[in-house]
Protein backbone atom coordinates (compact mmCIF):
# COMPACT_ATOMS: atom_id res chain seq x y z
CA UNK A 1 0.00 0.00 0.00
CA UNK A 2 2.73 2.19 0.91
CA UNK A 3 4.38 1.85 -2.29
CA UNK A 4 1.09 2.45 -4.32
CA UNK A 5 0.82 5.56 -2.10
CA UNK A 6 4.79 6.42 -3.17
CA UNK A 7 4.56 6.14 -7.11
CA UNK A 8 0.89 7.92 -7.35
CA UNK A 9 2.95 10.58 -5.05
CA UNK A 10 5.67 10.74 -7.89
CA UNK A 11 3.27 10.62 -10.77
CA UNK A 12 1.36 13.71 -9.14
CA UNK A 13 4.75 15.72 -8.94
CA UNK A 14 6.26 15.00 -12.65
CA UNK A 15 2.47 14.98 -14.24
CA UNK A 16 0.65 17.96 -12.68
CA UNK A 17 -2.97 17.53 -12.92
CA UNK A 18 -4.21 19.75 -15.56
CA UNK A 19 -7.35 21.96 -15.06
CA UNK A 20 -9.52 24.02 -17.45
CA UNK A 21 -11.76 26.75 -17.05
CA UNK A 22 -15.79 26.04 -17.32
CA UNK A 23 -16.81 27.87 -20.25
CA UNK A 24 -20.29 27.22 -19.31
CA UNK A 25 -19.99 30.45 -17.26
CA UNK A 26 -18.42 32.41 -20.03
CA UNK A 27 -20.21 35.93 -19.88
CA UNK A 28 -19.27 38.69 -22.53
CA UNK A 29 -20.32 41.17 -24.53
CA UNK A 30 -18.62 42.19 -27.77
CA UNK A 31 -19.07 44.93 -30.77
CA UNK A 32 -19.52 43.28 -34.37
CA UNK A 33 -20.61 45.27 -37.17
CA UNK A 34 -21.45 48.28 -34.65
CA UNK A 35 -23.87 46.14 -32.82
CA UNK A 36 -23.94 44.98 -29.28
CA UNK A 37 -23.80 41.28 -28.83
CA UNK A 38 -23.31 38.81 -25.99
CA UNK A 39 -21.28 35.62 -26.04
CA UNK A 40 -23.19 33.68 -22.81
CA UNK A 41 -21.41 30.53 -22.25
CA UNK A 42 -21.17 29.13 -26.28
CA UNK A 43 -24.16 30.69 -27.75
CA UNK A 44 -23.71 34.41 -29.20
CA UNK A 45 -27.03 36.41 -29.34
CA UNK A 46 -27.48 39.90 -31.30
CA UNK A 47 -29.05 42.48 -29.00
CA UNK A 48 -29.15 45.60 -30.96
CA UNK A 49 -29.72 45.92 -34.47
CA UNK A 50 -29.04 49.43 -35.16
CA UNK A 51 -27.96 51.35 -38.27
CA UNK A 52 -25.82 53.53 -36.04
CA UNK A 53 -22.53 52.69 -34.39
CA UNK A 54 -22.46 51.35 -31.32
CA UNK A 55 -19.47 51.05 -28.65
CA UNK A 56 -17.94 50.85 -25.23
CA UNK A 57 -19.86 48.05 -23.44
CA UNK A 58 -19.74 47.57 -19.59
CA UNK A 59 -21.17 45.20 -17.38
CA UNK A 60 -22.51 46.17 -13.77
CA UNK A 61 -21.22 44.80 -11.02
CA UNK A 62 -23.64 41.67 -10.91
CA UNK A 63 -23.49 40.92 -14.48
CA UNK A 64 -27.21 41.66 -14.73
CA UNK A 65 -26.91 44.93 -17.05
CA UNK A 66 -24.56 46.01 -20.16
CA UNK A 67 -24.18 49.46 -20.63
CA UNK A 68 -23.35 50.96 -23.94
CA UNK A 69 -23.54 53.87 -26.00
CA UNK A 70 -24.59 54.71 -29.09
CA UNK A 71 -23.56 57.50 -31.52
CA UNK A 72 -26.38 59.36 -33.25
CA UNK A 73 -26.74 62.69 -35.50
CA UNK A 74 -29.34 65.09 -34.06
CA UNK A 75 -30.89 68.37 -35.23
CA UNK A 76 -27.87 69.62 -31.99
CA UNK A 77 -24.95 67.59 -34.12
CA UNK A 78 -23.17 64.38 -33.18
CA UNK A 79 -23.88 62.93 -29.79
CA UNK A 80 -23.53 60.01 -27.83
CA UNK A 81 -26.62 58.53 -26.11
CA UNK A 82 -26.04 56.05 -23.09
CA UNK A 83 -28.06 53.66 -23.08
CA UNK A 84 -28.62 50.09 -20.66
CA UNK A 85 -29.77 46.56 -21.40
CA UNK A 86 -30.82 43.60 -18.92
CA UNK A 87 -29.85 40.43 -19.79
CA UNK A 88 -32.71 38.51 -18.25
CA UNK A 89 -35.51 40.89 -18.63
CA UNK A 90 -34.10 41.88 -21.85
CA UNK A 91 -35.04 45.24 -21.06
CA UNK A 92 -33.30 48.47 -22.95
CA UNK A 93 -33.41 51.54 -20.94
CA UNK A 94 -31.72 54.87 -22.39
CA UNK A 95 -30.08 56.98 -19.82
CA UNK A 96 -29.29 59.97 -21.70
CA UNK A 97 -29.73 61.71 -24.73
CA UNK A 98 -26.09 62.58 -24.79
CA UNK A 99 -23.53 61.46 -22.77
CA UNK A 100 -19.82 60.83 -22.34
CA UNK A 101 -17.46 58.07 -20.48
CA UNK A 102 -20.41 56.79 -18.51
CA UNK A 103 -19.11 54.23 -15.77
CA UNK A 104 -21.26 51.80 -13.00
CA UNK A 105 -21.06 52.85 -9.47
CA UNK A 106 -18.10 49.58 -8.67
CA UNK A 107 -20.36 47.98 -6.10
CA UNK A 108 -24.11 49.33 -7.31
CA UNK A 109 -26.35 49.44 -10.55
CA UNK A 110 -25.64 53.42 -10.90
CA UNK A 111 -24.43 54.87 -13.97
CA UNK A 112 -22.24 58.46 -13.65
CA UNK A 113 -21.73 60.18 -16.86
CA UNK A 114 -20.65 63.41 -18.30
CA UNK A 115 -23.09 65.93 -20.16
CA UNK A 116 -21.36 68.98 -20.82
CA UNK A 117 -19.52 69.42 -18.04
CA UNK A 118 -22.22 68.20 -15.68
CA UNK A 119 -21.75 65.20 -13.77
CA UNK A 120 -25.10 63.24 -13.67
CA UNK A 121 -25.71 59.79 -11.71
CA UNK A 122 -28.58 57.58 -12.91
CA UNK A 123 -30.27 54.92 -10.85
CA UNK A 124 -32.10 53.10 -14.13
CA UNK A 125 -35.19 54.92 -13.31
CA UNK A 126 -33.95 58.82 -13.32
CA UNK A 127 -31.25 61.53 -13.27
CA UNK A 128 -29.45 63.10 -10.97
CA UNK A 129 -27.58 66.85 -11.46
CA UNK A 130 -24.22 66.03 -9.22
CA UNK A 131 -21.53 68.37 -10.29
CA UNK A 132 -20.75 71.02 -12.80
CA UNK A 133 -17.53 72.24 -14.43
CA UNK A 134 -16.53 68.50 -15.09
CA UNK A 135 -13.86 67.93 -17.63
CA UNK A 136 -13.44 64.15 -16.19
CA UNK A 137 -14.30 61.86 -13.23
CA UNK A 138 -13.73 58.64 -11.79
CA UNK A 139 -16.02 56.59 -9.13
CA UNK A 140 -14.55 56.85 -5.59
CA UNK A 141 -13.31 52.96 -4.62
CA UNK A 142 -16.04 52.14 -2.08
CA UNK A 143 -18.68 54.33 -4.31
CA UNK A 144 -19.73 57.03 -2.35
CA UNK A 145 -18.66 60.13 -4.52
CA UNK A 146 -15.73 61.00 -7.30
CA UNK A 147 -12.80 62.28 -7.73
CA UNK A 148 -13.70 65.13 -10.71
CA UNK A 149 -11.10 66.99 -12.47
CA UNK A 150 -11.93 70.70 -13.97
CA UNK A 151 -9.92 72.11 -17.09
CA UNK A 152 -7.90 75.28 -17.23
CA UNK A 153 -9.05 77.99 -19.57
CA UNK A 154 -7.31 80.38 -21.62
CA UNK A 155 -6.69 83.68 -19.87
CA UNK A 156 -4.96 87.00 -21.21
CA UNK A 157 -1.89 85.97 -19.85
CA UNK A 158 -1.91 81.96 -21.01
CA UNK A 159 -4.04 78.84 -19.59
CA UNK A 160 -4.66 78.25 -16.37
CA UNK A 161 -4.27 74.02 -15.01
CA UNK A 162 -6.41 71.54 -14.43
CA UNK A 163 -7.83 71.45 -10.99
CA UNK A 164 -8.80 67.99 -9.14
CA UNK A 165 -11.63 67.92 -6.62
CA UNK A 166 -13.40 65.40 -4.49
CA UNK A 167 -17.30 65.24 -3.79
CA UNK A 168 -19.00 62.56 -0.97
CA UNK A 169 -22.11 61.79 -2.51
CA UNK A 170 -24.83 59.66 -0.36
CA UNK A 171 -28.03 57.18 -2.02
CA UNK A 172 -30.08 60.53 -1.39
CA UNK A 173 -28.83 61.88 -4.70
CA UNK A 174 -32.00 64.13 -5.09
CA UNK A 175 -30.09 66.06 -1.93
CA UNK A 176 -26.56 66.47 -3.49
CA UNK A 177 -26.24 70.19 -4.25
CA UNK A 178 -25.43 70.53 -7.50
CA UNK A 179 -23.17 73.59 -6.92
CA UNK A 180 -20.60 72.97 -3.93
CA UNK A 181 -19.63 70.41 -1.82
CA UNK A 182 -16.85 69.50 -3.73
CA UNK A 183 -13.27 69.34 -1.61
CA UNK A 184 -10.16 70.80 -3.48
CA UNK A 185 -7.84 67.95 -3.91
CA UNK A 186 -4.90 68.94 -5.89
CA UNK A 187 -3.60 72.09 -8.33
CA UNK A 188 -1.46 71.12 -11.37
CA UNK A 189 1.50 72.95 -11.67
CA UNK A 190 0.76 75.04 -15.47
CA UNK A 191 3.56 73.18 -16.69
CA UNK A 192 5.03 69.73 -16.28
CA UNK A 193 7.91 67.71 -17.78
CA UNK A 194 9.63 64.61 -18.40
CA UNK A 195 13.49 64.15 -19.88
CA UNK A 196 13.22 67.36 -21.77
CA UNK A 197 9.54 66.88 -23.10
CA UNK A 198 7.37 70.07 -21.59
CA UNK A 199 3.49 70.77 -21.88
CA UNK A 200 0.78 72.92 -20.38
CA UNK A 201 -1.19 70.96 -17.94
CA UNK A 202 -4.29 71.76 -18.96
CA UNK A 203 -6.66 68.51 -18.97
CA UNK A 204 -6.50 65.70 -16.28
CA UNK A 205 -8.44 62.32 -16.90
CA UNK A 206 -8.01 58.33 -17.38
CA UNK A 207 -7.65 58.03 -13.44
CA UNK A 208 -7.38 54.81 -11.82
CA UNK A 209 -6.66 53.65 -8.55
CA UNK A 210 -3.48 51.51 -7.30
CA UNK A 211 -4.49 48.01 -6.39
CA UNK A 212 -4.20 49.07 -2.41
CA UNK A 213 -5.83 52.66 -3.56
CA UNK A 214 -2.90 54.17 -2.14
CA UNK A 215 -1.77 55.96 -5.59
CA UNK A 216 -4.17 56.96 -8.69
CA UNK A 217 -2.91 57.41 -12.10
CA UNK A 218 -3.83 59.69 -14.31
CA UNK A 219 -3.05 61.49 -18.03
CA UNK A 220 -2.52 64.73 -18.16
CA UNK A 221 -2.79 66.42 -21.58
CA UNK A 222 -2.67 70.28 -22.91
CA UNK A 223 -4.99 71.66 -25.67
CA UNK A 224 -7.01 69.37 -27.75
CA UNK A 225 -4.67 69.35 -31.06
CA UNK A 226 -1.43 69.46 -29.06
CA UNK A 227 -2.88 65.88 -27.25
CA UNK A 228 -2.70 63.79 -30.20
CA UNK A 229 0.99 63.82 -29.94
CA UNK A 230 1.98 64.33 -26.58
CA UNK A 231 0.72 63.61 -22.79
CA UNK A 232 2.22 62.99 -19.89
CA UNK A 233 1.65 60.00 -17.12
CA UNK A 234 1.23 61.07 -13.49
CA UNK A 235 0.16 59.42 -9.96
CA UNK A 236 -0.43 61.00 -7.01
CA UNK A 237 -1.53 59.81 -3.72
CA UNK A 238 -5.01 59.44 -1.93
CA UNK A 239 -4.30 62.27 0.20
CA UNK A 240 -3.54 64.82 -2.88
CA UNK A 241 0.17 65.22 -1.61
CA UNK A 242 2.77 63.48 -3.43
CA UNK A 243 2.44 63.91 -7.03
CA UNK A 244 4.91 62.80 -9.93
CA UNK A 245 5.46 63.05 -12.95
CA UNK A 246 6.06 59.08 -14.87
CA UNK A 247 6.72 59.14 -18.45
CA UNK A 248 5.65 60.89 -21.52
CA UNK A 249 3.22 58.61 -23.39
CA UNK A 250 0.33 58.79 -26.31
CA UNK A 251 -3.43 58.15 -26.17
CA UNK A 252 -4.20 57.02 -29.77
CA UNK A 253 -3.73 54.16 -31.05
CA UNK A 254 -1.76 52.32 -28.46
CA UNK A 255 -2.75 50.50 -24.86
CA UNK A 256 -3.68 52.83 -21.96
CA UNK A 257 -2.21 52.20 -18.57
CA UNK A 258 -2.64 49.28 -16.32
CA UNK A 259 -1.87 48.50 -12.78
CA UNK A 260 -0.74 45.43 -11.73
CA UNK A 261 -3.27 42.88 -10.72
CA UNK A 262 -2.73 43.36 -6.86
CA UNK A 263 0.49 45.30 -6.35
CA UNK A 264 0.86 49.39 -6.64
CA UNK A 265 3.30 48.74 -10.08
CA UNK A 266 2.11 50.11 -13.19
CA UNK A 267 3.05 49.39 -16.45
CA UNK A 268 2.63 51.79 -19.55
CA UNK A 269 3.69 52.51 -23.22
CA UNK A 270 6.47 55.46 -23.09
CA UNK A 271 6.76 57.74 -26.23
CA UNK A 272 5.00 60.64 -27.93
CA UNK A 273 3.40 60.89 -31.37
CA UNK A 274 0.48 59.35 -32.82
CA UNK A 275 0.89 56.15 -34.24
CA UNK A 276 0.45 57.51 -37.75
CA UNK A 277 3.50 59.23 -37.83
CA UNK A 278 5.22 56.01 -38.01
CA UNK A 279 5.61 52.67 -35.40
CA UNK A 280 8.04 54.23 -33.31
CA UNK A 281 9.12 55.23 -29.86
CA UNK A 282 6.76 53.20 -28.47
CA UNK A 283 8.10 51.22 -25.40
CA UNK A 284 6.85 49.22 -22.79
CA UNK A 285 7.74 50.14 -19.12
CA UNK A 286 6.84 49.48 -15.68
CA UNK A 287 7.11 51.64 -12.90
CA UNK A 288 7.60 50.86 -9.34
CA UNK A 289 7.83 53.58 -7.13
CA UNK A 290 9.97 55.72 -7.61
CA UNK A 291 11.42 53.31 -10.60
CA UNK A 292 10.84 52.80 -14.31
CA UNK A 293 12.47 50.18 -16.19
CA UNK A 294 12.27 49.68 -19.59
CA UNK A 295 11.32 46.09 -21.46
CA UNK A 296 10.94 46.62 -25.42
CA UNK A 297 14.35 45.70 -27.20
CA UNK A 298 15.95 48.45 -29.42
CA UNK A 299 14.08 48.53 -33.07
CA UNK A 300 11.22 47.16 -31.65
CA UNK A 301 7.79 49.15 -30.42
CA UNK A 302 5.07 47.77 -28.06
CA UNK A 303 1.53 48.77 -28.93
CA UNK A 304 -0.98 47.05 -26.33
CA UNK A 305 -0.29 44.75 -23.34
CA UNK A 306 -2.26 43.26 -20.43
CA UNK A 307 -0.92 41.74 -16.64
CA UNK A 308 -1.36 38.07 -16.32
CA UNK A 309 -0.20 38.60 -12.73
CA UNK A 310 1.96 40.67 -10.88
CA UNK A 311 5.24 39.55 -12.77
CA UNK A 312 3.66 38.52 -16.07
CA UNK A 313 2.78 40.19 -18.88
CA UNK A 314 2.00 39.85 -22.51
CA UNK A 315 2.33 42.49 -25.21
CA UNK A 316 1.55 42.80 -28.59
CA UNK A 317 5.00 43.73 -30.37
CA UNK A 318 6.65 44.60 -34.10
CA UNK A 319 9.59 45.73 -35.57
CA UNK A 320 9.79 49.93 -36.18
CA UNK A 321 8.31 50.84 -39.49
CA UNK A 322 6.45 53.77 -40.90
CA UNK A 323 2.32 53.66 -40.66
CA UNK A 324 2.40 52.95 -44.59
CA UNK A 325 4.48 49.66 -44.11
CA UNK A 326 1.78 48.52 -41.17
CA UNK A 327 4.61 46.46 -39.30
CA UNK A 328 2.16 43.38 -38.32
CA UNK A 329 2.93 42.56 -34.37
CA UNK A 330 2.74 39.20 -32.43
CA UNK A 331 2.47 38.49 -28.84
CA UNK A 332 5.51 38.49 -26.28
CA UNK A 333 5.31 37.09 -22.57
CA UNK A 334 7.28 38.97 -20.56
CA UNK A 335 8.50 37.53 -16.63
CA UNK A 336 9.59 40.73 -15.65
CA UNK A 337 11.66 39.11 -12.76
CA UNK A 338 14.13 37.84 -14.67
CA UNK A 339 12.95 39.90 -17.90
CA UNK A 340 12.78 36.74 -19.70
CA UNK A 341 11.04 37.65 -23.00
CA UNK A 342 9.29 35.10 -25.41
CA UNK A 343 7.52 35.20 -28.65
CA UNK A 344 4.26 32.93 -28.20
CA UNK A 345 2.27 33.59 -31.17
CA UNK A 346 2.79 32.98 -34.79
CA UNK A 347 -0.02 34.54 -36.97
CA UNK A 348 0.17 33.70 -40.91
CA UNK A 349 1.53 35.88 -43.37
CA UNK A 350 -0.09 39.18 -43.72
CA UNK A 351 -1.83 39.29 -39.85
CA UNK A 352 -0.83 40.54 -36.88
CA UNK A 353 -1.84 39.96 -33.36
CA UNK A 354 -3.37 42.76 -31.33
CA UNK A 355 -5.11 43.83 -28.12
CA UNK A 356 -3.85 41.34 -25.67
CA UNK A 357 -6.05 40.27 -22.34
CA UNK A 358 -5.96 37.83 -19.80
CA UNK A 359 -9.47 37.04 -18.93
CA UNK A 360 -8.51 34.87 -15.49
CA UNK A 361 -11.96 33.67 -15.38
CA UNK A 362 -11.43 31.34 -18.07
CA UNK A 363 -7.14 31.14 -17.18
CA UNK A 364 -7.03 32.46 -20.73
CA UNK A 365 -5.22 34.81 -22.98
CA UNK A 366 -7.53 36.54 -25.57
CA UNK A 367 -6.33 38.79 -29.01
CA UNK A 368 -7.29 40.02 -31.81
CA UNK A 369 -5.54 38.81 -34.84
CA UNK A 370 -6.60 41.19 -38.19
CA UNK A 371 -4.77 42.39 -41.15
CA UNK A 372 -3.82 44.69 -39.85
CA UNK A 373 -4.32 47.26 -36.69
CA UNK A 374 -7.68 49.45 -38.50
CA UNK A 375 -8.86 45.68 -39.55
CA UNK A 376 -12.88 45.67 -38.76
CA UNK A 377 -13.28 42.49 -38.84
CA UNK A 378 -10.62 40.67 -36.57
CA UNK A 379 -10.56 37.24 -35.35
CA UNK A 380 -10.73 36.75 -31.63
CA UNK A 381 -8.24 34.50 -31.13
CA UNK A 382 -7.65 32.46 -27.13
CA UNK A 383 -4.79 30.33 -25.81
CA UNK A 384 -3.18 29.54 -22.68
CA UNK A 385 -0.55 32.20 -21.25
CA UNK A 386 2.46 30.04 -23.23
CA UNK A 387 0.55 30.62 -26.37
CA UNK A 388 -0.09 26.81 -26.45
CA UNK A 389 -3.85 25.57 -27.59
CA UNK A 390 -3.82 28.33 -29.46
CA UNK A 391 -7.44 28.67 -31.41
CA UNK A 392 -9.61 30.95 -33.25
CA UNK A 393 -12.81 31.84 -31.11
CA UNK A 394 -15.17 34.35 -32.68
CA UNK A 395 -15.69 35.97 -35.63
CA UNK A 396 -15.64 39.55 -36.70
CA UNK A 397 -15.12 41.57 -33.11
CA UNK A 398 -14.74 45.03 -32.98
CA UNK A 399 -14.03 44.65 -29.17
CA UNK A 400 -14.98 42.73 -26.30
CA UNK A 401 -15.91 42.74 -22.51
CA UNK A 402 -15.74 39.81 -20.21
CA UNK A 403 -17.70 40.11 -17.09
CA UNK A 404 -15.62 39.48 -13.81
CA UNK A 405 -12.28 40.25 -16.27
Amino acid sequence: MFRVLTISLVILLLFPMVTFANTDNIKAAFIRDWNLWTLIGDKETQITKENKKVFSPKWSSDGEWILYQVASTTEFGEENEVWAYNLETKEFKRIARNGNSPAWAPNKNVIAYNDSGILDISDLDQFYNIATGVSDFTWLPDGNGFLLSSSGVLRPDGWTSAILYTKEVTDNYEDVPLFGGADHFFTLPKEIEHDNERIIAVNAGDFAYSPSSVWISFIVSPTASWAMDSNMLCVIDRNGENFEVIDEITTFSVGSPKWAPSTDTIAFIAGGGRLTFGFKNKKLKIHEMPTSIQYTPDNYVDIDFDWVSNEFIITSRTTEGEWSEQPLPILYSIHIKHNKQVAITNPPNGYGDYNPQYIESLEKIIWLRGKSITDEEPTLWKANSDGTEAEAWITNVDSIEFYGK
